[in-house]
């Protein structure tokens, strides 16, 4: 089966709610005027794995020294980390252990940066509540919950299984629902502003030259050195960090079935009048019909204390009732208009919203637009260094679940990448990252991991066939 390979980012996109409040200082940035000839360390895509990766350069003193560019094809942060549905939730039943302490340990890590450094990005500690609208779906959950409590309790005590009507509108869901999950650890917060701080203070303190609208159209590689070829020139580099996610085999065609782009919808929603803020975030699961393996998310923005507080509702999904292409399309310009009518009128019926609402057949859309996601074929990241591409180091695929994982991701990357270089054997190097929690097993990329990842279902018969994908931008 021939699998087509992504396209570039497009020169235009829908607008995201999230770049509503741009960061003036990065609107068209570029740290030289002219694009560097040469640098140690490039770094393609400006989301929050690429900027997570500058910042674990900067921080290393391995790489003191270094020149590092980050390669941007649009404004800075404008894919899907700046489209998504602004949740950190870490999914703790869904994947292995390994993986859900994984998850915990990044979320700690991001709320700790945030707290350290004051980073005004409406970052809120809130619980995750996914809802199950079949009794299929919801005894699913609790089956993989009974083998969480088997092998690791310490995360089975995290997550609270409530069936019970009167418990489920505490929690403001419609006693519809079969039942929710409530998980530990979650928070909600504006990506946009994280990744922006992140970079200002980077190219601030002379620590990464970052190329705005400066698309890398080919990467070619000789002797160890790669060139990257965009409109502006061509730059050279020893090492280059792949951190494209969904556009990956744009410049990767051998990945065009490992990590395949998926269109996923977003919108933000005015409250109804004299609404009070929900505690949690939510997750809905085969709601109104939808797949199960597609699963809504929402989060909402807080009521005070920030600028424009209006205390939007983040919600996204409503794939099952779109009608537009979703797998395989790079082209986040489109919304499915069919998806967005589904967001604007799915709240008042999953959940129990107060304020106003008799009457309300749907809320208001003060923004709807789409991203794209980086669907893997095995459901977990790529995280290493490209078969025979000597120097040439991937971090993507995060099946629509990046938050709960870019930021270790980037860091292990760097890791493996100065490790390596170094002297140490990579593979002794990962192992030890490995016992030590830095990265799931299941995350490595490997010639092996390749193979057998291409046994499976493609994404998109995975899809057809129901597979549980998790789809939150």
């Amino acid at each position: 089966m021939k699998h087509e390979r992504a396209t570039l980012p497009t020169p235009t996109s829908s607008n995201s709610f999230w770049h509503s409040e741009p960061n003036e200082f990065l609107i068209r940035h570029r740290t030289t005027e002219q694009l560097p000839a040469e640098a140690d360390i490039v770094i393609v895509g400006s989301g929050i794995t690429g900027t997570s990766a500058a910042r674990f350069l900067a921080e290393d003193e391995r790489a003191e020294g270094k020149s590092i560019v980050l390669l941007e094809a649009r404004e800075a942060c404008w894919g899907a980390t700046g489209r998504n549905g602004g949740h950190c939730q870490p999914l703790l039943f869904d994947r292995s252990a390994e993986v859900a302490a994984f998850e915990m340990k990044n979320v700690h890590a991001v709320r700790s940066y945030i707290k350290k450094n004051n980073v005004p990005c409406e970052w809120r500690d809130v619980s995750g509540c996914r809802s199950f609208w079949t009794e299929e779906v919801m005894s699913e959950a609790e089956k993989e919950i009974a083998h969480l409590e088997k092998v690791a309790p310490a995360l089975r005590s995290l997550v609270t299984i409530i069936r019970d009507k009167e418990e489920l509108k505490k929690h403001r869901v419609s006693p519809e629902a079969v039942g929710v999950t409530l998980s530990q650890g979650a928070a909600s917060l504006w990506p946009y502003k994280l990744v922006t701080f992140t970079l200002e203070q980077l190219i601030k303190a002379g620590q990464l030259n970052l190329q705005t609208n400066t698309p890398v159209n080919e990467i070619t590689s000789t002797d160890g050195k790669h060139t990257l070829h965009t409109d502006r020139g061509a730059i050279n580099a020893k090492k280059v960090i792949l951190a494209t996610n969904g556009y990956v085999s744009a410049l990767l065609p051998h990945f065009a079935d490992l990590i395949v782009p998926v269109r996923g919808e977003m919108s933000a929603l005015l409250p109804p009048k004299g609404s009070t803020i929900l505690s949690d975030s939510h997750g809905m699961v085969g709601a109104l019909g939808q797949p199960a393996n597609n699963d809504d998310y929402l989060v909402q923005r807080p009521f005070e204390g920030v600028p424009n507080p209006r205390g939007h509702l983040m919600f996204g999904g409503g794939r099952g009732a779109g009608h537009l292409p979703a797998i395989g399309v790079s082209d986040d310009s489109i919304i499915d208009e069919d998806s967005a009518a589904y967001l604007r009128g799915a709240l008042l019926k999953v959940l129990e919203l107060d304020g106003e609402t008799e009457g309300l057949k749907e809320l208001e859309a003060v923004g709807q637009w789409t991203g794209i996601m980086g669907y893997s074929r095995d459901d977990h990241p790529w995280v290493g260094k490209v078969p025979d591409r000597e120097g040439l180091w991937l971090s993507g695929g995060y099946t629509g679940h990046g938050m709960p994982n870019t930021t270790l991701c980037g860091k292990a990357v760097v890791d493996m990448l100065l490790g390596e270089e170094a002297g140490q054997d990579l593979g002794t190097l990962q192992a030890q990252m490995v016992q030590s929690g830095d990265i799931p097993s299941s995350y490595l990329l490997t010639k092996e991991r390749i193979e057998r990842a291409r046994a499976f279902l493609t994404v998109q018969q995975q899809d057809e066939q129901g597979v549980h994908m998790r789809g939150v931008v």
